[in-house]
C-alpha cells in the first residue's frame, strides 16, 4: 500500500497545515519569516512580512525558502515566489480534505504537472473527480471508489446494484494510469478548474463558522456576471483582511461597489437592516464579531430581544447585544400559564408542593408577573427587560443596570 504522505505512523491524519520560511531575496539582510498556515493572527504576520520588505496584497513578492511541514508536494513551491495569501488560501483548502482527497491532489498535481501556486489551488477544485489507487488487494473497494469518482457520489441503491469488482477490472485492463509516488491516478478526462485567475479567491467559507457570508463585486463589471469579478467576504474577519480584499477587488469607491448578501446566522428578520446599512462593511464586521461570541442561549435570546426591542439599525442591535444581561429569556415559553408554572415550580423562588397544585392559580401568577415587568411573547419564547434605563436609551447606546426583580405574591 502506498502511502499518501499525510499522517502520523498510526495512520491517523494530521492536523492541516503548513509551515513555510518566507524571504525577500531583495533584502538579504532583512530575517527570514516563518508562518503557519491557516494564518491564525493576520494583523501580526502582515507586520513581521512588512519588516522585510513583502507581503505586499497584490503581488507575488514572497520567496518560499522551505516548506518545512506540509504536503511532500508542496515541496515544489520552494524557491518560486508566492502571494502570502495565496498560500493561505491553499493551506485552508486543503484542510478540508480526508486522507484519500489528500492522495488525490498530490497525485494529480504529478500527473499533470502542477507546480506553480495558482495551478495548486485550481487542483484543490478538480482533482475530487480522479481515481486513485494505493492498494489493489480490495477490488470491490477500488470499484465502488470509481464510481463515485465518476459520479460524484452515490446513492446506497446504487452501490448495491453495481458490480464493483467488474467496475474496477474495467478501469485497470482499459484505462492507462499514471504512476506516481502516490498511488496509480486515473484522470477520468479531469478538466483542471481555471476558477483562481490570479487575483479573487473563489468561494470558499473556511470550517463555515462566519456569521455572515458577503459577495461584493464592481458595479461597473456587474453585467459580466463572472465569478472571477466576486471578492468574498467571510465575517467576521479582521480589519487588515478586509482591506486587502478591497485591494486585489481593485474597488476604491464605494459608488462603484455592490453588495449582496449570501448566507447569515443572524436572527430571522435582520435583512432589512443589514440593507440599511448601505454599504460600510466595518460596522458590520463589529456586529459579526459580537454576536459570534454568543453561545447558543445567548443567541436565542438576541433573538427574542430584537423582536421585543425592533431596533431600527444595526448599531442599535449591537448596543442591544452588549447589554443582553438587562433581559430575561425563557425560550419555549408561549402563554401567561407556562410563564406562571415555570416561575413557581421550576425557578427555584418558591416552596412548591406538589400535593397542592390543583390550589395554584400559575395563569393569573403569570399574568401578574407579565404585567410587572412589560415582558412580551415572540416566537422564540417569553422575553422581559429588567434595566433601568428604557429600551430606547440602551439602544442609543447608554449603559444601563440590572433592576433586583422581587419575588411577588400569588
Amino acid at each position: 500500500m502506498i502511502n499518501p504522505g499525510f499522517g502520523n505512523k498510526n495512520g491517523e491524519r494530521e492536523e492541516s497545515m503548513i509551515e513555510a520560511i518566507l524571504y525577500n531575496p531583495k533584502q538579504a539582510d532583512q530575517k527570514n519569516v516563518l508562518v503557519c498556515f491557516p494564518i491564525t493572527s493576520y494583523k501580526d504576520i502582515y507586520e513581521k512580512l512588512d519588516a522585510a520588505g513583502m507581503g505586499n496584497a497584490l503581488e507575488r513578492d514572497c520567496c518560499v525558502m522551505e516548506i518545512i511541514k506540509g504536503l511532500p508536494i508542496l515541496k515544489r513551491l520552494e524557491e518560486t515566489y508566492v502571494n502570502v495569501d495565496e498560500l493561505d488560501y491553499l493551506a485552508k483548502r486543503l484542510d478540508s480534505f480526508d486522507e484519500r482527497e489528500i492522495a488525490k491532489f498530490q497525485g494529480a498535481a504529478v500527473s499533470c504537472g502542477c507546480d506553480s501556486i495558482s495551478g495548486l489551488i485550481n487542483l484543490t477544485f478538480s482533482c475530487q473527480e480522479v481515481t486513485i489507487i494505493q492498494d489493489f488487494r480490495d477490488l470491490k473497494a477500488i470499484g465502488r471508489d470509481h464510481y463515485m469518482d465518476i459520479y460524484g457520489g452515490a446513492t446506497e441503491e446504487e452501490l448495491k446494484a453495481l458490480d464493483a469488482r467488474k467496475c474496477a477490472l474495467s478501469l485497470i485492463l482499459n484505462d492507462t494510469g499514471s504512476i506516481t509516488p502516490y498511488g496509480i491516478i486515473y484522470e477520468n478526462g479531469m478538466q483542471l478548474s481555471q476558477l483562481y485567475s490570479g487575483k479573487q479567491f473563489p468561494e470558499y467559507d473556511y470550517g463555515c463558522k462566519s456569521v455572515l457570508v458577503v459577495a461584493m463585486g464592481k458595479r461597473s463589471k456587474s453585467e459580466s456576471g463572472s465569478s472571477e469579478d466576486v471578492t468574498w467576504f467571510y465575517l467576521p474577519m479582521e480589519k487588515c483582511q478586509i482591506e486587502r480584499a478591497m485591494l486585489r477587488a481593485d474597488i476604491s469607491r464605494c459608488d462603484d461597489m455592490q453588495i449582496k448578501y449570501i448566507r447569515s446566522e443572524f436572527p430571522a428578520g435582520l435583512d432589512t437592516l443589514l440593507a440599511s446599512n448601505g454599504l460600510d462593511l466595518e460596522p458590520l464586521n463589529d456586529l459579526c464579531i459580537r454576536f459570534k461570541a454568543l453561545d447558543e442561549s445567548e443567541r436565542k435570546k438576541t433573538h427574542g430581544v430584537l423582536q421585543m426591542a425592533c431596533p431600527s439599525d444595526i448599531f442599535q442591535v449591537r448596543n442591544l447585544i452588549e447589554q443582553l444581561g438587562l433581559f430575561e429569556f425563557f425560550p419555549g415559553i408561549s402563554t401567561p400559564e407556562e410563564y406562571g408554572r415555570h416561575m413557581i415550580i421550576e425557578s427555584g423562588h418558591y416552596d412548591y408542593d406538589s400535593e397542592l397544585e390543583e390550589f395554584y392559580d400559575f395563569k393569573k401568577y403569570g399574568e401578574q408577573r407579565i404585567a410587572d415587568e412589560c415582558g412580551m411573547f415572540t416566537n422564540q419564547g417569553y422575553i422581559s427587560y429588567h434595566g433601568f434605563l428604557s429600551i430606547e436609551e440602551v439602544m442609543a447606546g447608554s449603559n444601563s443596570e440590572r433592576m433586583i426583580m422581587t419575588m411577588g405574591g400569588m
